[in-house]
């Protein structure tokens, strides 16, 4: 008998092209398969071939877990006081094993253990060809719409299969059974059952990839795309940098003619592609990105990681674009938050921060409107560049003496003293439940002290927006707050 175990591993090993060591692992699943049947009870059994003889053992074993635990699965599990008294040194996760008679290999079910190996096999056939395909480091797949199911496209490449989800295909692109198809490969799933591979032909990498192919100035490492951004069939934008000063990024982008954005624009369902210019400069960057709009003027607010954009009235609707399409992918191809204004909003914006800052100088240092004003125009605009921006540029202000300076100097410390005191003193009144809440700041806990949110419960019961105007935190980051706040909500 045991040879017929070595003739049957060497057999289908030879057939299917793999390795043998997979067919004796199939073949002690079918083994152990089979014997469970001899069971009411769902045991756990292990069949151990010997790889050489062709002999096999087989067992019946119980996972050893916590005492604390108790057994869920009676038929499966021993306590690990009850293991212990078997073997000492037994560990929680290891098995009691006890031998069993073994099936005789010819008395199985054989229509059950041929479908466990055949299965097996058909699992490493499809594990190697997939190996095989992605160790040719491509990113990018050609191949063939074979067929659609309820997920999207089946698209076929050689002997690999992979799918294209509905929502990672271009809107209204029409793709038919047989059409030639390229996309990005988004990520590998080993687990799942049907195509492993997902693709996408909506990501930026893609449009990346694809331009990459077109322009060989890339690959000799002359040209470099450093990001991109997209509404998939409808406009899109790329951020290139050359290390060459010989070369024309956009305009090598381009081709003559026209010819190599018309090639990723054919791939890519006429998407069209504003090429831009990455800078290091944030604000330059900014400005080439909102092409072919014309910026009179741009403030960059580093804390907040954003920018106010000021354009004419001429400019306004080009910078927004059509459903605000044009600043949206100019903010998501540079990383920057992008309010777009006209002159006079921003003026209007200026005015209202100016007249909280002379108030906060006018109070806090205890200074008459014109100190105040003299402080804004020499670009200062918190307490804490009074109190700590270097004496030097300081005396520069020829409106202040040494002895004014100094004075102005030594109120905003105390200021910022008592002011770091009583923020203290209201983050005292927070319960510690909510001090503790993933997330919390000294900033924000003061902030929500401020406004009488002084348990987990009070956020757990805010809305969105009432946090956000309570603590000027971003959109997405009050939702995550609210969130955690409401967990006890539904765990207790």
């Amino acid at each position: 008998m045991s040879r017929e175990v070595l003739m049957l591993a060497d057999a289908l090993a030879r057939e299917k092209n793999v390795d043998r060591e997979i067919v004796f692992e199939a073949l002690e699943m079918a083994l152990a398969s089979a014997t469970k049947k001899r069971y009411e009870e769902d045991v756990d059994i292990r069949v151990s071939i010997d790889r050489e003889t062709g002999e096999y053992e087989s067992f019946r074993r119980w996972l050893v877990v916590p005492d604390e635990a108790g057994l869920q699965e009676p038929d499966k599990e021993i306590l690990q006081f009850e293991a212990q008294e078997q073997l000492s040194d037994m560990e929680v996760g290891d098995f009691i094993e006890e031998q069993i008679e073994s099936l005789a290999f010819g008395r199985i079910g054989a229509q059950a253990a041929k479908q466990v190996i055949l299965q097996r096999i058909r699992d490493a056939e499809r594990e190697q060809i997939l190996n095989d395909y992605l160790e040719r480091g491509e990113k990018v797949m050609t191949g063939t719409v074979k067929r659609a199911d309820k997920n999207g496209l089946i698209i076929e490449s050689g002997r690999v299969e992979a799918l294209l989800r509905r929502d990672q295909m271009i809107p209204k692109e029409n793709l038919r059974s047989g059409d030639r198809v390229r996309a990005y490969i988004l990520k590998v799933d080993r687990e799942a059952r049907g195509p492993q591979i997902e693709l996408s032909r909506t990501c930026p990498d893609f449009l990346i990839k694809l331009f990459e192919n077109e322009v060989p100035e890339i690959e000799q490492g002359l040209l470099e795309i450093k990001g991109a951004a997209r509404d998939p069939g409808i406009r899109a934008k790329i951020a290139v940098v050359t290390y060459d000063k010989r070369i024309d990024p956009i305009g090598t982008c381009v081709g003559v003619r026209g010819t190599r954005v018309t090639a990723v624009r054919n791939e890519v369902a006429g998407e069209a592609v504003d090429i831009v210019l990455w800078s290091e400069d944030p604000a330059q960057f900014v400005i080439g990105a909102l092409a072919p709009a014309q910026v009179s003027s741009i403030v960059v607010d580093e804390e907040r990681h954003a920018m106010d954009v000021v354009v004419d009235e001429e400019n306004l609707a080009i910078a927004i674009g059509r459903s605000g399409q044009n600043v949206r992918l100019a903010s998501e191809l540079t990383g920057w938050q992008i309010n777009i204004m006209t002159p006079e909003e921003s003026a209007e914006k200026t005015e209202k921060e100016t007249t909280v800052v002379r108030q906060l100088f006018m109070d806090k240092l205890d200074v008459d409107q014109e100190v105040a004003d003299i402080l804004i125009e020499e670009g200062f605009n918190t307490l804490e560049e009074v109190a700590y921006v270097p004496l030097s540029e300081m005396l520069e202000i020829d409106s202040f003496d040494e002895d004014t300076v100094n004075e102005l100097r030594t109120r905003a410390r105390d200021s910022l003293l008592t002011m770091e005191l009583a923020k203290e003193e209201r983050v005292g009144e927070v319960s510690q439940d909510l001090r503790s809440l993933e997330g919390m700041t000294t900033e924000l806990i003061a902030k929500l002290a401020d406004n009488q949110v002084h348990t987990r419960d009070d956020l757990a019961e805010l809305a969105v927006d009432e946090l956000i105007e309570a603590t000027q935190i971003d959109e997405e980051t009050a939702k995550t707050l609210i969130m955690k706040a409401r967990e006890h909500w539904f765990t207790s």
